[in-house]
């Protein structure tokens, strides 16, 4: 269906990045609340540490997820760049072989997490009363890890044609899927943590199957022939350069959110309901801001293809707007309506003083993560990868010394461990900008003497 791509390298800039993100951000919300809609079910029909189980597992759950979708977002980006510059030939060619290295990827990853889930949740001290659920929960999670990874590599090809819309109508589906498998089989059938993850399992199957299928019948793009099903090199390799970089950022994220957690844990099961509560409200808020870097890393990708290189700059000016509007509003809404958004995954007044409380802190830092992502779209749009790498590596640093350092400081204690994570966006969005400032200058040059 051509109607079903856009071409971004024309028309208003604003405009387009709004009518990309809008169905990409319904789709991102949706998929979040995979993981609510299991938190909010297991924290209100089963109890705080049944919430906790589910919680803990979530760094662990985001580390293999992401050595899988950096490759996938790599390829999206060869494959935005190729589009912006007509080259079909070539998309098809990246449509095929990054589906090769997805697939295998992800099958490795999945057996590897599988048998370390274990490991991995002693390593962190997770607290015995919840670690037999938690390990449950966690291994599920590895066995559908292959089903979202197929997911979110026919999703990125879409969007690197522009087209946000079809993966949302399979995400919408599967969500409601997944909700009311949730209420069979905890409520219902009182299956506790272990029927979420299977709730959780078989929607993400669904959804990566039927998305796979409708793109492969409907697209023009994915209508391949023997010559678009071949092994190219050329494109295995760029897609694993960029991709690489990226897999390691997102893993390296996931590390420290690991290391964060692991100090989380040693505070007990309250501030780990309380953490994993903040963290599933936080996970919202993080779409609107991950979506404007979906957004601006297609337009990048397709502007840099067909060498605007002015109306790559202006999408990054218009692309801070955005954020900046956005980061007002959550913020007002953190301070006002902390208390009452806790309570929607929790019961215990306890636990729900603790997350609103953490919530309003960590809110003062929300322009520095809308920061991160704006200067990340438009870097990872050009092929600037290693920058990508480069930033995890300082998220990293960060995430595995401030926990430490600040609730071991008798003024802050427990609530240091909020206070760093705001600490931590605040220095990677400054490095960030520091990045884009050298790029723009280097592109500025660039249009001031284009090549003959």
């Amino acid at each position: 269906m051509k109607n079903s791509t856009m071409n971004m390298t024309e028309g208003g800039i604003t405009g387009l990045l709004i009518r990309f993100s809008i169905p990409m951000l319904m789709g991102n919300l949706f998929q979040q609340l995979y993981n609510i809609v299991d938190s909010i079910i297991v924290g209100k029909l089963v109890g705080a540490d049944a919430l906790a189980a589910v919680g803990v597992t979530g760094p662990m759950g985001f580390f293999f997820f992401a050595l899988c979708n950096g490759i996938g977002a790599g390829g999206g980006i060869v494959t935005s760049q190729s589009f912006g510059s007509g080259d079909t030939k070539n998309v098809k060619s990246c449509i095929t072989n990054v589906g090769y290295i997805m697939i295998a990827f992800s099958f490795v990853v999945g057996i590897a997490a599988f048998f370390l889930s274990g490991p991995l949740l002693r390593l962190l001290d997770t607290p015995s009363d919840i670690f037999p659920e938690a390990f449950i929960y966690l291994r599920i999670t590895c066995i559908g890890l292959v089903f979202v990874s197929v997911y979110n590599y026919i999703s990125s090809m879409l969007r690197a044609l522009g087209d946000s819309k079809t993966p949302l109508y399979f995400l919408i589906f599967s969500c409601i899927l997944n909700i009311f498998l949730d209420l069979l089989f905890v409520k219902t059938f009182g299956m506790g943590v272990f029927g979420a993850g299977v709730a959780t399992l078989i929607s993400q199957f669904i959804s990566g199957a039927a998305c796979i299928v409708f793109a492969f019948r409907t697209n023009e793009y994915f209508r391949l022939s023997k010559a678009d099903m071949k092994v190219n090199p050329e494109v295995i390799r760029r897609s694993v350069k960029i991709g690489v970089p990226l897999s390691l950022q997102f893993s390296l994220i996931a590390i420290s959110t690991m290391a964060l957690q692991r100090v989380v844990n040693t505070f007990g099961a309250v501030a780990v309901a309380a953490f994993t509560a903040t963290s599933r409200v936080e996970q919202l808020i993080h779409q609107p801001y991950q979506t404007l870097s979906a957004a601006l890393s297609t337009f990048s990708g397709q502007n840099f293809g067909a060498r605007k290189m002015d109306r790559l700059l202006k999408g990054y000016r218009k692309g801070m707007k955005l954020m900046v509007i956005f980061t007002g509003l959550m913020l007002l809404v953190m301070q006002i309506f902390a208390k009452q958004i806790t309570s929607i995954f929790i019961n215990e007044p306890e636990v729900i003083e603790m997350g609103a409380m953490s919530l309003k802190i960590t809110s003062w830092f929300y322009f520095f993560l809308g920061l991160i992502y704006t200067v990340r779209g438009v870097l990872n749009g050009v092929g600037d990868s290693f920058f990508a790498l480069y930033n995890g590596i300082i998220e990293v640093i960060g995430r595995f010394t401030f926990p430490i350092l600040m609730t071991m400081i008798p003024f802050f204690g427990v609530w240091g461990i909020w206070w760093s994570v705001g600490v931590v966006w605040l220095l990677s969005g400054v490095t960030a900008w520091g990045r884009y400032l050298g790029f723009r200058r280097k592109t500025l040059k660039m249009i001031e003497t284009p090549e003959e």
